[in-house]
């Protein structure tokens, strides 16, 4: 096989290829583009140094085994292309490989050369780094080591969305033409509506979106180098390839570096690979070039901490880069889809297109043939067309979405886009990163095995059997924590939220254990104070501090591998005293070991010793205290969330770095896969899969161990090509392409990484996932209410086509005029189809499956009840203008009485569109709604306005109503609301709010 290997190649005049070294090298991509700027038949391509793959464009006629074959041969070459790219020469769509300037770019595996040799290629010197001059000259070459911020969206950019939606579209359209036909005060109410839904989508997405940019956190500030031969801070937006980086507990590390110096430097690299338990580093560490991320121990990456220890590394890559900078860059090579109901309203919009298309040709064309002046026929039909527009639908949905987008900010909530709040409504998959999201991200001990009993720590309780203890009653047990405190680097702070621990994690969790059993740490380090230490190392996997007790003795304090320290032990301690360590005490101790590793649990193994103030240090002939266990801990209620979801018909999976074994213990525990068989795929098997393949299978997936930020991106994919609504959480800056790919990203915002939350739809301020449950049913409490409101909006413009193509077709004249149906269309149907869509939620809506993302708004049997009411609706209309047209002959009087029958028959049907299930006449059934009764009294009120006001009456060409006629109308409107909710009753069957079938119901179900 060549350098050049074609991947996919279904798609004719299209291939994507994998070249052999491109990963990470933009010399190479350089070449390659030179190369493919002149290759025959090739139009266009896009280079990835990101992902070592081309996607190549080429004419349909060429063969793509001879355009591999030329490439082969000129990247064999040691010159340039032969061929000079002509005048029609390809272009190339994008290199994504960032400035491509950085040492880091030039195909060095850093972690696969010694340290020596990493000086020599960034001629660099260990012990002076690089003058103040060079430092210049490279910062000059390099720039800055930053990455670009998170773009947001100029408010015109927003604005200007807010008018690309089919049926603001077909309002756009029908203005033009009312224009046209000299229709001014038409086209300028419909103008006038548009104009204030764009403002209020535009105003309330741009308040999230800076809301969202606060968030936004700036690089550390400081980094300690070495230039001149000192030891300095500076920006560390100066730090540069080639500089010396001096590395200490709690500092966050400004750039990717090869270490040449670790004395017990320990770093968490949660946020970058997953891994929740920090990486002890060794600089004389010898790797191979192609070591996963999280195996490459002898460098240190941006946006880590460095926990423990100290170290010295020479910076090999900065800015965009440094792997951050390289999943920044995935991210933008990322697109999220558009959201569900986005589609739907878009097919929709089409539809109505259609629709509107035929209903202005019909009405024309009748209105002709019975003999109609073809100027009044073209104005009605412009009229109707608006008609069988829902103008309200545009300002009731994004109105709908602002007011959700502002209940979710007083839940801690932020959500940057209208349509995130939607999509919260269908999601089928829920994505779980483990570190920070699930767990807490932080060490906790939760189990310890002495001699005599295995005592579980839950919520800072000590349990034995479940039932509480006093740790203080406990002599093995206090005396193991006191040791475990004093064999300890980590250092008490305390600020007004309580103490903190200055070191590494693991350490820090074993003081905090002391302190939860009473012990006074600072009292005990006091009293006995160390006067000798031997830190862990690659060989003895353990440490050992000696401590002054002021008796002529010292004590000798070891914890580190079980193993090893089992080996050092002849003694056991037990609550009377030490005994010899027998033969089947050790096998016990082994297999508790096990047991706990086997649980994903961390294991120490803890002993002590005495020796004369002045023998020497000796680790052995110890006494054994005990085992403790300790893990990143789930967040309270993880289990009972997850059951939550599903209940909700949710699916969750599982992403984490951590090993295998680990993510097995956890998602057992939290029943990831909601009592389905456990299926766990690595990032080995995933690496090999084909991506249809992957497709496949991963639905049957429930957690996918030791991922990469990529696999995390191709998971999410293959989720979406399986059909599946994905949503996505996060918190580090690995899991930034996902967020961003997927239908719905939901990033931690507390504890979060600003690249989590930069690209997130959805941020969690307070990092409580309890909070999604909420959100979840408040999106499926609105996908709900649109679908009522828009079952109002289109029966009621049903109503009006009907009503004009009856009254036109049976020769009565247009029984509405133009600016009628423009009142009901813009002032009647808006306020009721708001407070439609402020209903409260009809029973528990999470109990309901989330609806297909194939499954319209409107389906097709919508379509028919939506026919049969509105027929009703106009059969009270057309009755009530046939009375008046009887008693009155045609004219304005016979209008008023359709005008206004019509128009309250469609508020009333309000009522009946509050559900599709309960009838209005069972009392109890529903929660109130206090928006739509106030909405039906003022839309009554203005409906009388238009025949008691003048002003009004000559707008409207509308008549002053007597008692009599008064009755008429109220009979002709009242009518079809007990029709319709009658027939309701009697078929007892009906769509639940997500669009699912319900099927009939018992009549016992019926009458409860």
């Amino acid at each position: 096989m060549g350098r050049i290997e074609a991947l996919h190649t279904a798609v004719p005049g299209r291939a994507r290829l994998r070249v052999a070294g491109l990963r990470r090298n933009a010399a190479l991509a350089r070449r390659l583009d030179a190369c493919l700027a002149g290759a025959p038949g090739v139009t266009a391509w896009e280079t990835s140094i990101l992902t070592g793959r081309v996607l190549v464009r080429f004419h349909r006629d060429s063969a793509l085994g001879d355009i591999l074959q030329w490439l082969e041969g000129r990247l064999a070459g040691t010159g340039p292309p032969d061929e000079a790219p002509g005048p029609s020469a390809p272009r190339r769509l994008s290199q994504r490989s960032g400035d491509g300037s950085s040492p880091a770019g030039n195909g060095h595996a850093w972690h696969a050369l010694a340290g020596h040799r990493a000086l020599e290629l960034l001629e660099s010197i260990r012990g002076d780094g690089l003058s103040r001059d060079e430092a210049a000259g490279r910062l000059a070459r390099y720039g800055p080591n930053r990455l670009p911020r998170s773009r947001r969206r100029p408010y015109l950019e927003i604005l200007g969305s807010q008018f690309l939606t089919p049926p603001v579209a077909l309002l756009g359209v029908s203005s033009v033409v009312a224009i046209l036909t000299g229709g001014l005060l038409d086209a300028g109410v419909i103008v006038t509506v548009v104009l204030i839904n764009a403002a209020i989508g535009s105003i309330t997405e741009q308040q999230a979106e800076g809301t969202i940019s606060g968030l936004e956190r700036l690089t550390p500030p400081q980094a300690r180098v070495v230039r001149d031969g000192e030891t300095r801070e500076i920006p560390s937006e100066e730090l540069v390839p080639g500089d010396i980086l001096r590395l200490a507990p709690g500092s966050p590390i400004p750039a990717d570096g090869r270490l040449l110096a670790a004395d017990e430097l320990s770093v968490d690299e949660s946020t970058l690979t997953g891994e929740s338990m920090p990486v002890l580093k060794d600089a004389d560490a010898e790797l191979e070039a192609d070591e996963a991320l999280a195996g490459r121990v002898n460098m240190v990456y941006m946006g880590t901490t460095a926990t423990g220890g100290s170290g010295i590394a020479v910076v090999a890559a900065t800015g965009s880069a440094t792997e951050y900078g390289n999943i920044t860059g995935l991210v933008g090579t990322a697109r999220p889809p558009p959201t569900p109901m986005e589609r739907q309203l878009d097919d929709m919009g089409r539809q109505l297109a259609w629709l509107s298309g035929a209903v202005c040709a019909g009405v024309f064309a009748v209105g002709l043939l019975r003999g109609y002046g073809w100027l009044a026929m073209l104005k009605a039909a412009i009229s109707l067309a608006v008609a069988a527009v829902p103008e309200g639908l545009p300002t009731v949905a994004t109105t709908t979405l602002a007011l959700g987008i502002r209940d979710m900010g007083r839940r801690k909530v932020l959500v940057r886009q209208l349509a995130a709040v939607e999509t919260l409504g269908s999601v089928q998959v829920l994505c779980l990163d483990k570190t920070g999201t699930l767990t807490q991200n932080r060490m906790g001990v939760v189990e310890a095995r002495t001699g005599e009993d295995t005592v579980r720590i839950e919520d800072g309780r000590f349990l034995v059997d479940g039932e509480a203890i006093e740790p203080g009653g406990q002599p093995v047990l206090r005396r193991l924590m006191e040791v475990a405190a004093l064999c300890n680097d980590v250092e008490i702070t305390h600020d007004d939220d309580g103490p903190g621990f200055d070191g590494s994690p693991t350490e820090g969790a074993l003081v905090e254990l002391a302190l939860a059993a009473g012990i006074d740490v600072k009292a005990l380090r006091a009293d006995s104070p160390r006067c000798d230490v031997q830190h862990r190392s690659q060989e003895r996997k353990y440490m050992v501090t000696v401590h002054d007790t002021g008796r002529g003795r010292r004590l000798v304090a070891v914890k580190g591998s079980p193993e090893q320290v089992l080996e050092a032990c002849s003694q056991r301690l037990e609550a009377d005293g030490a005994r010899h360590l027998e033969d089947d005490h050790r096998e016990a101790i082994k297999v508790a070991n096990d047991t706990m590793a086997r649980s994903a649990l961390r294991v120490l193994g803890v002993a002590c010793g005495e020796r004369d103030d002045d023998g020497s240090l000796n680790d052995h002939d110890l006494t054994w205290l005990g085992l403790v266990g300790m893990m990143d801990p789930l967040r309270p209620g993880m289990e009972k969330l997850l059951a939550q979801f599903h209940d909700a018909g949710i699916e969750t999976v599982m992403i984490t770095g951590d090993q295998t074994s680990t993510a097995y213990a956890i998602a057992r525990q939290l029943d990831i896969g909601g009592g389905r068989s456990m299926e766990i795929l690595d990032s080995a098997r995933l690496d090999r899969m084909d991506p249809e393949l992957l497709a496949g299978v991963v639905g049957d997936v429930q957690v996918f161990a030791r991922v990469s930020p990529s696999h995390k991106l191709q998971i999410v994919q293959a989720l979406q090509r399986a059909g599946r609504v994905v949503a996505m959480t996060g918190d580090g800056v690995n899991d930034g392409p996902a967020l961003k790919a997927a239908d719905l990203g939901v990033a931690m915002g507390a504890g979060g990484s600003e690249a989590a939350s930069s690209v997130a739809d959805v941020v969690i301020r307070d990092d409580n996932l309890h909070t999604l449950v909420e959100a979840l049913r408040q999106g499926r409490t609105i996908y709900n209410n649109i679908r009522k409101s828009l079952r109002f909006l289109l029966s009621t413009n049903f109503t009006e086509i009907e009503v004009m193509l009856a009254g036109i077709a049976l020769g009565l004249g247009p029984p509405l005029n133009s600016m009628q149906l423009l009142w009901i269309n813009l002032f009647s149907d808006i306020a009721p189809g708001l407070a439609l869509a402020m209903e409260p939620a009809e029973g528990d809506v999470l109990k309901d499956p989330p609806r297909s993302p194939d499954t319209p708004i409107i389906a097709r049997g919508d379509l028919a009840r939506l026919t049969r009411e509105s027929l009703i609706i106009s059969g009270g209309a057309l009755a009530a203008y046939l009375y008046a047209i009887s008693r009155y002959g045609p004219g304005p009087r016979a209008g008023t009485h359709a005008f206004v029958t019509l128009t309250v028959g469609q508020l009333l049907h309000a009522l009946s569109c509050r559900s599709e299930i309960h009838g209005m006449f069972h009392p109890g059934r529903l929660p109130g709604n206090r928006h739509l009764r106030r909405a039906l009294a003022a839309s009554l009120g203005a409906q009388l306005l238009t025949v008691s006001v003048p002003g009004l009456r000559r707008l409207l060409g509308t008549t002053p109503v007597g008692l009599t006629d008064a009755l008429v109308m109220g009979v002709g409107a009242v009518a079809p609301l007990v029709a319709n909710e009658a027939l309701k009753t009697r078929n007892g069957s009906g769509r639940d709010g997500n669009g699912h079938d319900r099927g009939a119901r018992a009549p016992e179900e019926e009458s409860r």
